[in-house]
C-alpha cells in the first residue's frame, strides 16, 4: 500500500494537483480497503492522463461521492482519464461497453442454473456495487434509454439496486461510476435528461502539444525528442483538419500513432508505419490524399528507425 501510494502521490505532485485534494485522496485510500478477490483489478495503466484542471475537477467530484460523465470528441483522452482515476483512487476497475443491444441483464445480471438451483449470475454493475469498484460506462449514449434507466436508483442519492426476486443491494461507499460518450458516432443518441442529471459532466478539451508529448514520452522514453515532437505535430495537424471538417476523425487516431511508432522498433520505416497506423484509416481516396499531404510535411520519407531511436 505504501509503495503504491508513493507512486500515486508523485504522479499527482508532478501534475501540480492541489495538496488539499491529495490529502483527501489519501484519506479515501485509508478509509476503503480493497477486497483480496479483486485486487488484480487495481493496476497502473500503461498511459496516465495529463491535465491539471481536468484531473482536479474529476477528483473533487468523485471525492464528494458524485459520478462523472466525460463527453468530447474522439482522441481527447476520455478512457485514459477513466483508467487513471480508478488507479489513483485505488479501486477495482470494471469496464462496461455499451451498444445498441445492451439491456438490464447485461448490466445487473441474469438468472442461471447452478447445482440445479436458479441463481443470479452477477453482472458488472452488481459486482462493482458490491465490491466498491469504479464502473467505466463506455459509450453510454450507444444504449437505448430504457436499458440504462435501470441504473437511475444506482446513480442517484439512493445508491442501491433492486432486482426482482432477490434482495436489495446497497452500493459500497467507495463505488463510483464514470460514463464516456462521443457525439456523431453511428448508433449514438441523445442521453435521457433524467440520466444526465445523475452525473457531474466534464467536456473534455482537445489535446494540445504538451498532452500529446506526455503520452508519447510515456510510451517511448528512449525516443529522440525531435522525432516525438514531429509525431505530436502530425497528430495536432490532423486534429485541426478534422475540426474544420476537411477530413473525418478516422485518421485522428492516437492509438494508431503510438502503434506506428512501435512498429519502427522492428525495422519498419516511419512512413510505412504511419501508412498503417494513420493514413490507411481513411477509406475515401480524396481524404487519404489530404492525410498523406499532412504526413509528408511532418515525417520525411527518407526517415529510418535511426531518426527516431538514435
Amino acid at each position: 500500500m505504501r509503495n503504491h501510494w508513493t507512486e500515486i502521490e508523485k504522479y499527482l505532485e508532478d501534475q501540480k494537483i492541489a495538496q488539499e485534494l491529495i490529502g483527501e485522496l489519501r484519506d479515501f485510500h485509508m478509509r476503503y480497503e480493497v477486497e483480496d478477490q479483486v485486487k488484480e483489478r487495481v493496476e497502473k495503466p500503461n498511459i496516465l492522463f495529463y491535465g491539471k484542471k481536468i484531473l482536479e475537477m474529476s477528483m473533487a467530484a468523485l471525492l464528494q461521492g458524485d459520478n462523472l460523465l466525460l463527453s468530447g470528441a474522439k482522441a481527447t483522452g476520455k478512457n485514459v482519464l477513466c483508467e487513471t482515476l480508478a488507479w489513483i483512487f485505488g479501486r477495482p476497475e470494471y469496464d462496461i461497453s455499451f451498444h445498441v443491444n445492451t439491456d438490464s441483464a447485461d448490466l445487473i445480471g441474469t438468472d442461471t442454473f447452478i447445482n440445479n438451483e436458479v441463481r443470479l449470475r452477477k453482472g458488472p454493475i452488481y459486482q462493482c456495487a458490491e465490491l466498491g469498484g469504479f464502473g467505466i460506462l463506455d459509450e453510454i449514449n450507444m444504449a437505448k434509454n430504457d436499458a440504462v434507466s435501470v441504473l437511475h436508483a444506482t446513480l442517484d442519492h439512493r445508491r442501491r439496486i433492486d432486482i426482482p426476486g432477490y434482495n436489495r443491494i446497497l452500493l459500497h461507499p467507495a463505488t463510483r461510476f464514470i460514463g464516456t460518450m462521443n457525439y456523431g458516432y453511428a448508433g449514438t443518441r441523445e442521453l435521457n435528461e433524467a440520466l444526465v442529471s445523475r452525473f457531474m459532466v466534464i467536456d473534455m478539451p482537445e489535446m494540445d502539444e504538451d498532452s500529446v508529448l506526455f503520452v508519447l514520452r510515456q510510451h517511448f522514453p528512449e525516443g529522440k525528442k525531435s522525432a516525438l515532437k514531429a509525431f505530436a505535430g502530425l497528430f495536432l495537424d490532423l486534429q485541426i483538419k478534422a475540426y474544420h471538417g476537411e477530413i473525418s476523425t478516422k485518421s485522428l487516431d492516437l492509438r494508431g500513432l503510438v502503434s506506428a511508432v512501435k512498429a519502427t522498433r522492428s525495422g519498419l520505416s516511419p512512413i510505412e508505419a504511419i501508412q498503417m497506423g494513420i493514413i490507411n484509416k481513411s477509406f475515401d481516396v480524396f481524404e487519404k490524399e489530404i492525410v498523406e499531404d499532412v504526413v509528408s510535411t511532418r515525417i520525411p520519407s527518407s526517415w529510418t528507425g535511426k531518426d527516431i531511436w538514435g
